[in-house]
């Protein structure tokens, strides 16, 4: 399987995903004009990865803003993850936020709540 890499722009964020680590990174701002569209790809990517791998997933947030048609993408990847979790994958999910981001440090502990995964709160 290949890896995802899609560049920043000024409101969408890099994506990296690595296929041969298993290590996701999604980094930056995203408040794209059609989440979906966007997102659309990192989904199919994921759940193909899922489908093909068994190794552990690292999925690492670091996000600085998103909007809201952001916030239901990640749960739906984030719900994707869960299910690889609840059929025995090993999963983690790192949501990096700034010591001084109040909203982001809120935002990952609302995910983290939501979702039956190892789900680490990492201030930088």
């Amino acid at each position: 399987m290949t890896n995802l890499s899609i560049a920043e722009t000024k409101t969408t964020p890099s994506v990296n995903f690595d296929a041969q680590t298993g290590v996701l990174n999604i980094t930056g701002e995203s408040y794209p004009d059609s989440a979906m569209q966007f997102y659309q790809q990192v989904l199919d990517w994921l759940k193909q990865f899922v489908a093909e791998s068994q190794q552990k997933i690292v999925m690492n947030f670091k996000l600085s803003y998103f909007n809201t048609s952001t916030s239901k993408c990640i749960l739906d990847m984030l719900s994707v993850l869960e299910a690889a979790h609840a059929n025995g994958r090993e999963v983690e999910v790192n949501w990096h936020y700034r010591k001084d981001d109040e909203d982001m440090q809120e935002s990952g502990e609302e995910f983290a709540q939501d979702i039956n995964v190892p789900f680490n709160l990492i201030a930088y």
